[in-house]
């Protein structure tokens, strides 16, 4: 027979197992518009939600090469891309940054998808008119709207089919991604509680913890701002909770394509494709990038020997990006 002891810890850890599955309910106040002023400019979408943005470089009209940056996980359109003033005057450069859905001063989209994030990029370059032709750098997870771009450590989805399984199989990331996405759609009150809670450390990337980050990475860490919605000050907004989580989902859920099918979107080489990637990144996979740059041999590979996830902020780097991206040339970083 039962005892009212065990019938007392079945229900205790059911109702665990529970509040594991609920977020707790956000405060009547939320998000980062809530907090300050808009001091941003910002476009209307077609849908009704604004998207901040910031221009940088030449000014548009005077530009020989647009550039649309898009930022990865965590970030905003206020991160550092070390572009030389010299290299911006002598080849004309303007740089169009923008906050994607729910980050720094644009509205959150609860219907993001991959094509939503796509579309957004779109109407930006479209309100401001910066013409027919220009170039994208996606960062990190900022790479997953753009796939026809420069790519700067892309994230790899593992839910691509085409992907060889003698190499997914092995890779401890993968397993991790699998079951932070479970967490994320199915507990998120434990994700929630995990991101946020005092008593163990967590996996937040600001801490600049080396299971992530390589020595140069944390060198860098010590000098910039890196990802000011990753602290756990931040973490404890719901509004940005929510943000990352629903990031987070759409980055690593179903594309609904598999990018490894794609055909070559510049048959007369009018433009190029290109990802750089760090050897030592403890994020995504140097071994999947070199797979995925021999199955789709137009796209330019480029890998930095000691460079971890974060090589979008050593110095060098974003002149050797624009180089090889605007007039072909790779020199060394």
């Amino acid at each position: 027979m039962v005892s009212k002891t065990a019938v007392v810890l079945l229900v205790g850890l059911l109702g665990m197992v529970y509040q594991a599955t609920q977020l707790p309910p956000p405060p009547q106040t939320v998000g980062l518009l809530s907090e300050a002023p808009v001091s941003s400019s910002r476009i209307r979408l077609s849908d009704g939600r604004y998207l901040a943005y910031r221009e940088k470089g030449v000014p548009r009209n005077e530009s020989i090469h647009r550039i649309i940056i898009v930022h990865g996980f965590g970030s905003s359109k206020d991160m550092n891309f070390l572009a030389p003033q010299e290299l911006v005057e002598e080849l004309g450069l303007y740089f169009l940054l923008h906050d994607r859905a729910g980050y720094g001063e644009s509205d959150p989209n609860p219907r993001r998808t991959v094509k939503s994030e796509a579309n957004d990029i779109l109407e930006l370059a479209d309100q401001l008119q910066i013409g027919s032709k220009f170039y994208l750098i996606g960062v990190s997870m900022g790479s997953y709207p753009t796939w026809r771009v420069a790519f700067i450590v892309p994230v790899i989805n593992y839910q691509w089919p085409s992907l060889p399984e003698n190499l997914t199989s092995v890779d401890y990331r993968r397993k991790l991604v699998q079951l932070s996405l479970w967490i994320a759609k199915y507990a998120p009150g434990l994700l929630y509680w995990w991101a946020t809670q005092k008593w163990f450390p967590s996996t937040n990337v600001l801490e600049r913890n080396p299971f992530f980050f390589n020595n140069r990475d944390i060198e860098v860490l010590k000098k910039t701002k890196g990802f000011p919605m990753l602290t756990k000050d931040r973490l404890r907004d719901r509004y940005v909770f929510d943000i990352l989580r629903n990031d987070f989902l759409v980055g690593f859920g179903d594309w609904e394509f598999d990018p490894m099918e794609l055909s070559n979107p510049f048959p007369q080489n009018e433009s190029s494709v290109h990802i750089w990637q760090g050897y030592e990144d403890k994020v995504v996979p140097f071994q999947l990038q070199r797979y995925i740059s021999r199955k789709l041999p137009w796209i330019k590979y480029h890998e930095v020997a000691d460079g971890g996830h974060l090589i979008v902020h050593y110095n060098g780097l974003c002149e050797s990006v624009l180089r090889a991206l605007l007039v072909g040339k790779d020199p060394s970083v």
